[in-house]
């Protein structure tokens, strides 16, 4: 099949970093263009990275000699050389706003890993398994921006990734009523390594600016329905959240205690674990895990370091799925955040969009 011709504007970031590995032999998606700040512009993508490469695998080298365009000003330039572009922008939200929207003026796709238009009330907040059709919203977002082509489509963010997947299966068949949920949060998710953090060695931060409001409140979009051109929020269940920074590298835990308008016995849960798919698995998207809900039966797992990579990194793990005194179940939760709860997720966003003809050739 001819590939798409792909963009990466934040492409020397952490998670833009990520976005150029993925697209390393990706069978649908050719990398085009980088872009970043007018610091990188000019330079190839070996030198406006210098020693700043994060990533565990080498730089690939399409990547190394290509020259870096400016994101901010090569705006119709870079649209008109690629069939969309992911974004992992390091700006201020009005700046990303802003200029994700221009690129969609500009009739270029946008596929964004940042937070700045999550709460747009026309742009999908979509993983694939969870709530594909509110990808019917983008009619709707085009009439408003008078576009054909151009739209913003957005990921949740990092920390959903390892317990709204297990929840949502569950909330469908048996209802959710409360929900408590501790993260543990890997430091990369700040874009940041232990070379670059020594500060975390030995330590765990308390708090996370703005997590705990993101993890309360986007389950609910992820959670609403396509209405009058809007996504309307879902009104349950309550969910409170304590977000914790902690020296792990990559991969986001996720302690979650939940009660049922119904309540199933654990084997119910388990099995509706181990069979469920969603749309991604259904049109086998190239950067789909097989199994996407993986239970372990050991009491001491998932752990980080062992079970973060688990499909590509792009499964989430369960386990410790046991009664609780307080809420009717408690378990344990994994996922990768920067393949899943960012590059990753982003990654197989496009290829749905591309696979449902939002995203199509020039």
């Amino acid at each position: 099949m001819e590939k798409y011709k792909v963009g990466i504007i934040g492409g020397t970031g952490m998670v833009g970093q990520r976005f150029v590995t993925l697209m390393e032999n990706h069978p649908w998606f050719q990398l085009t263009v980088i872009a970043a700040s007018a610091r990188s512009a000019g330079k190839t993508y070996e030198e406006a990275i210098g020693s700043r490469w994060a990533m565990d695998t080498p730089m690939p080298q399409e990547a190394k000699g290509m020259i870096v365009m400016n994101a901010e000003t090569d705006v119709e330039k870079i649209s008109s050389l690629v069939d969309f572009v992911f974004s992992a922008v390091d700006m201020k939200k009005e700046e990303i706003q802003a200029l994700e929207e221009a690129y969609a003026r500009h009739e270029c796709p946008v596929v964004s890993n940042n937070s700045a238009h999550r709460w747009t009330a026309d742009v999908p907040m979509v993983v694939p398994e969870i709530n594909p059709e509110h990808l019917a919203v983008i009619a709707a977002q085009r009439k408003r921006l008078g576009t054909k082509r151009g739209f913003i489509a957005v990921k949740s963010n990092c920390s959903l990734q390892s317990y709204v997947p297990a929840l949502t299966p569950l909330k469908d068949k048996f209802g959710l009523k409360q929900v408590l949920v501790c993260t543990y949060q890997a430091i990369s998710g700040a874009g940041k390594t232990f070379e670059t953090w020594p500060e975390m060695l030995d330590n765990v931060i308390p708090y996370i600016g703005g997590e705990e409001e993101k993890s309360e409140r986007e389950p609910m979009k992820l959670w609403g329905r396509v209405e009058n051109g809007v996504i309307v929020n879902a009104s349950s269940p309550s969910i409170t959240a304590q977000c914790l920074r902690v020296p792990v590298s990559n991969g986001h835990m996720a302690a979650v205690f939940a009660s049922f308008d119904n309540k199933p016995s654990i084997q119910e849960i388990r099995d509706i674990w181990a069979a469920f798919k969603g749309r991604a698995q259904e049109l086998n998207l190239p950067t789909a895990p097989k199994q996407f809900l993986h239970y372990f039966e050991e009491e001491n797992r998932p752990q980080t370091r062992l079970d973060r990579e688990l499909e590509r990194g792009m499964a989430v793990s369960i386990g410790r799925l046991r009664p609780d005194t307080q809420y009717d179940y408690k378990f344990v939760c994994l996922s990768h955040n920067t393949l899943r709860g960012a590059a990753g997720g982003a990654v197989l966003l496009a290829e749905l969009l591309c696979a449902e003809e939002y995203i199509t050739r020039r």
